[in-house]
């Protein structure tokens, strides 16, 4: 496994652990 396959695969979880967030807190955005 590729570092950037792997700096991707954080990226996006990263991502969908931000939009569950800020989904299930919409007074904080």
């Amino acid at each position: 496994m590729s570092f950037d396959l792997a700096l991707a695969g954080i990226v996006a979880v990263g991502l969908l652990v931000y939009l569950v967030v800020v989904l299930m807190t919409p007074e904080r955005f």
